[in-house]
């Protein structure tokens, strides 16, 4: 579980980081998952040590309610393990693909980290 300050929660704050704004925005996508990440601000961080900050996007067209939460709690688990590499005030949306809902958590991983990757080299 991530603790509270690793999330986003606000509505704002997935916004900033899905739409841009000001500052850099990046995105990289497969088939299975889009990574969006913004680096906020230390006036935009609601947290004073700026620690990097994750949100999921689960849509409907993923699939039924129990679908949506096991694809949310597949990506969370892999996300928590992937903190410590992420820069301070770094804020990453992972926004599910329908084909995540029948991939399994190894390609799930791959993909992931592909798409982290990505947006990190940018």
């Amino acid at each position: 579980m991530l603790p509270r300050y690793q999330r986003i929660t606000r509505s704002g704050e997935f916004s900033a980081v899905l739409r841009g704004g000001r500052g850099v925005s990046r995105r990289a996508g497969g088939p299975l998952v889009v990574v969006h990440r913004r680096d906020f601000e230390a006036t935009e961080s609601s947290e004073p040590t700026r620690s990097p900050r994750v949100g999921f996007v689960v849509s409907k067209a993923v699939g039924n309610s129990v679908v949506r939460h096991r694809v949310t709690r597949q990506l969370r688990a892999l996300m928590a393990s992937r903190m410590e590499s992420l820069p301070a005030g770094a804020g990453i949306v992972v926004r599910a693909q329908p084909d995540a809902a029948s991939a399994d958590f190894g390609h799930l991983s791959t993909e992931l980290d592909r798409c982290l990757d990505k947006v990190a080299g940018e």
